[in-house]
């Protein structure tokens, strides 16, 4: 490395200055304990800035033993609405609290090294089943705040926190008096472990209602699955649909349309998320609000509980999801 290129340490500015290495540190450091002269810590920040001095996170957290970071651990799945106000959520609390919020998205097929060896981060969350193989990895490299904390079995997505909005999507056609109902869910393989869980849910809330065994299909306009599940779906009797979420419900819409149904009139039709799309669409659409903000606020709370002992966030909002009905699934 070519001195132009070094890299500014503490000891070149308190070399610049006539300052102990010590006194330098005291001030980067905001040592408690040390009485460092306004004036002197003034001059230090001064040049610092000058050399451009910037810390050496690594080494500051060897000296702490901690990275003040929480590595999410996600699966493979696109970055929707609900998941970004999620993680921009949890992502500006922790920061207030000096933490960075990474995440990690574990592919199936995926060859490279996992980042919780790489970040060493004080606490691990994981919204998929972590392995045993996974978890001695974790702790061989020296962490020990590992949440679950206990081996699951099935993801926390499929979990009744991000399952609630299917249930009421269920118990809000019910009300509006539709008895044959299907189910439209994605031909993606990366929603799998969601999509899973939600048919599930809506297959549960529909027994609980009395209601025909759902149509559960994966549908897609590209192929024109979603276009035969349509037609077939009238043809059946089918009154009602509820989509996995609001793209899915929106390519529903067009397929009724293109095939001279009318929205709600012949196929009403209910989403997820409720994401901006959903009140631009004619007819507009209803959807599931979920507490996103909330989730992502319970999520930055159980790793401060984590890595710093925080009091233990409450219960997640379950009971934060709520219809927003439109004109899809209106009278």
């Amino acid at each position: 490395m070519t001195q132009r290129n070094r890299r500014v340490t503490a000891t070149d500015v308190a070399r610049s200055l006539g300052l102990s290495r010590a006194t330098v540190g005291y001030v980067f450091n905001n040592t408690p304990g040390q009485s460092i002269p306004a004036a002197t810590r003034e001059r230090v920040l001064a040049e610092a800035a000058r050399l451009g001095y910037r810390p050496h996170r690594t080494a500051q957290a060897l000296a702490r033993g901690r990275s003040m970071i929480i590595l999410l651990v996600l699966p493979d799945w696109p970055m929707e609405h609900s998941l970004r106000q999620n993680l921009e959520t949890a992502s500006q609390i922790l920061d207030e609290a000096g933490y960075a919020l990474v995440t990690y998205t574990r592919h199936e097929r995926g060859h490279a090294r996992p980042l919780w060896e790489l970040l060493n981060p004080d606490v691990v969350i994981s919204w998929t089943p972590i392995t045993a193989a996974e978890r001695s990895s974790m702790q061989a490299s020296g962490i020990t705040k590992i949440l679950p904390q206990v081996q699951q079995e099935r993801s926390a997505l499929a979990s009744a926190t991000l399952t609630a909005g299917t249930r009421l999507q269920i118990t809000h056609l019910h009300e509006l008096g539709h008895r044959r109902l299907a189910f439209a869910t994605s031909t993606n393989e990366r929603f799998s472990l969601l999509s899973e869980g939600r048919v599930e849910a809506a297959r549960q809330a529909a027994d609980r209602l009395g209601l025909d065994p759902l149509d559960v299909r994966p549908v897609d306009h590209l192929d024109g699955s979603v276009a035969r599940a349509v037609r077939e779906w009238h043809a059946n009797g089918v009154t009602a649909v509820a989509a996995f979420n609001d793209d899915i419900a929106a390519m529903t819409v067009a397929a009724a349309q293109r095939a001279g149904l009318s929205v709600p009139g012949d196929l009403a039709v209910i989403g997820h998320d409720d994401t901006p799309m959903a009140s631009m669409l004619y007819p507009s659409l209803s959807s599931v609000s979920i507490d996103s903000v909330g989730l992502g606020r319970y999520l930055a709370n159980l790793a401060l509980h984590a890595a710093e002992d925080r009091p233990l966030p409450e219960t997640p909002p379950d009971l934060h999801a709520t219809i927003v009905a439109r004109e899809s699934t209106r009278r």
